[in-house]
């Protein structure tokens, strides 16, 4: 039987939401209920609101040690709850169980006890002539999370702020909500104040709007598509809150002419297909040498052919979609490669056995070029284009040539040239070689992905005010 969510946490409290509105919380691999939440409305946000903002003063000016220690404790405790926090993802945005810990919750709990130490950074200040610089906390937040990395997208807004003594309202995705109730309860049990972290769950339309244009709202932070991050800055335009966006990505792959072809292709391959290539960095242009383009194409439709999909079992890497309507959103691209380019494995339809559940096939395409929708649209699924390149100039400006700026990768021959090709790139960040995510490295996009960083020193300071003080 499902459990029924229908309280909100708000000013150190499980209350009764407002709103009227009840939202099934689907597993993607079953298609069963496995929990109804409550949906928020505008009244929901404003008891939020007027929490978050009553509790900020005496937050605000706690001491770092204060903060970093509750930091610590509640990462200890999230660490205890592990297997709790894996259900939560696991059953409501369909990722593997067995990738689920390494892919969706221990990096976040360990990016969060890292924003304890950067508390003291916010008790530093220096000295400029007759001047004192200090720093101090931006205000009350509204956290605007997505579906597809819940808790490491929860975990990079609130960490930060915490550590800088922001006081916050948090909606996830009412697709997947319940980790942010493991982490509001977390929060309370190791003692955070009350009225320092609200949630309330709720539609973009409604939860999400109210937040972005709430006049005790200071900041806005946003994690989703451009479309809606669009709309989130024109609700926060009127009331000039400070906004901060991690929004879409088409990010190309170069291959270079001398790296190693098989590992190459495969390393690209695994990117995209990882989560069911519901990856905001995922680098869904592979740009190969037009000498090697066959021989890559043949690796990546053997390499592919050769994963496995479904939900249980060691040996799954691609899960199911996670809902119905991104499966039909996966499924639209595909027939629209299938009237642009050639397709080169998968296609329309479940996988065979896998008729229940959100699955797709993953998919390739090769003789793709920069102008069609399927390089130039993301897709937000496990499909991956191909796409010649004849020398590395045309390559770089292929890579360019995109409304976003999210992320790049580069294999090359040895990592000191693909340094060198990533800082032709324009993007906030690059992959050489299979680099490694880095949760002490900022993260955010150039153009069209957004602007503001998370996670690292930098993530810090999308939270901070900068005050000068004249002696």
């Amino acid at each position: 039987m499902s459990k029924l969510h229908d309280k909100f946490y708000i000013n150190g409290q499980w209350q009764d939401a407002k709103g009227q509105g009840r939202h099934d919380v689907i597993h993607p691999a079953t298609e069963e209920v496995v929990a109804t939440v409550a949906l928020g409305n505008q009244e929901d946000v404003d008891s939020a609101v007027t929490a978050a903002r009553a509790a900020f003063d005496s937050w605000s000016t706690s001491s770092a040690d204060f903060r970093a220690d509750l930091i610590r404790k509640a990462a200890a405790r999230l660490r205890e709850r592990r297997e709790d926090l894996i259900a939560a993802v696991s059953q409501s945005m369909g990722c593997p169980p067995h990738i689920t810990p390494w892919l969706q919750i221990d990096g976040p709990i360990g990016g969060f006890e890292g924003y304890a130490d950067r508390c003291a950074d916010m008790e530093k200040a220096k000295e400029v002539n007759n001047s004192l610089v200090v720093k101090e906390a931006a205000g009350v937040c509204g956290f605007i999370n997505p579906w597809n990395y819940p808790l490491n997208q929860l975990i990079g807004k609130i960490a930060p702020a915490l550590a800088a003594g922001c006081t916050m309202v948090v909606k996830p995705s009412e697709q997947t909500p319940l980790q942010d109730i493991i982490v509001a309860e977390v929060l309370d049990e190791v003692g955070f104040p009350a009225g320092v972290f609200n949630l309330v769950i709720g539609l973009g339309h409604e939860v999400g709007a109210a937040l972005s244009s709430h006049p005790e709202v200071d900041v806005v932070s946003f994690t989703g598509s451009t479309r809606a991050g669009i709309l989130v800055a024109e609700a926060a335009a009127p009331t000039v809150k400070r906004v901060t966006q991690e929004l879409g990505g088409k990010s190309a792959f170069i291959i270079t002419d001398d790296a190693d072809l098989d590992a190459a292709v495969k390393c690209g391959v695994n990117d995209v297909m990882i989560n069911t290539g519901q990856t905001c960095i995922a680098l869904t242009r592979m740009l190969v040498p037009a000498s090697k383009y066959d021989e890559a194409a043949e690796i990546a439709k053997a390499y592919t052919e050769s994963l496995s999909v479904g939900y249980e079992g060691e040996e799954v890497f691609v899960g199911p979609m996670s809902s119905a309507r991104q499966k039909d959103t996966v499924q639209r691209y595909i027939e629209i490669g299938m009237e642009e380019a050639t397709l080169l494995t998968g296609g329309l339809g479940a996988p065979e056995g896998l008729e229940t559940g959100f699955y797709v096939k993953p998919t390739i395409f090769r003789d793709v070029n920069n102008d069609m929708r399927i390089a130039r649209e993301e897709i937000f699924g496990p499909v991956l284009v191909m796409i010649p390149y004849n020398d590395l100039d045309e390559a770089v400006a292929i890579a360019n040539d995109t409304p976003y700026g999210l992320s790049s990768g580069v294999y090359a021959k040895t990592k000191e040239d693909g340094l060198a090709i990533a800082r032709r790139l324009r993007a906030g960040q690059c992959y050489v070689n299979g680099g490694d995510y880095n949760y002490d490295a900022p993260f955010g996009g150039y153009k069209q992905s957004g602007n503001g960083r998370e996670w690292g020193d930098e993530g810090l300071h999308e939270f901070v005010e900068i005050k000068a003080i004249q002696l």
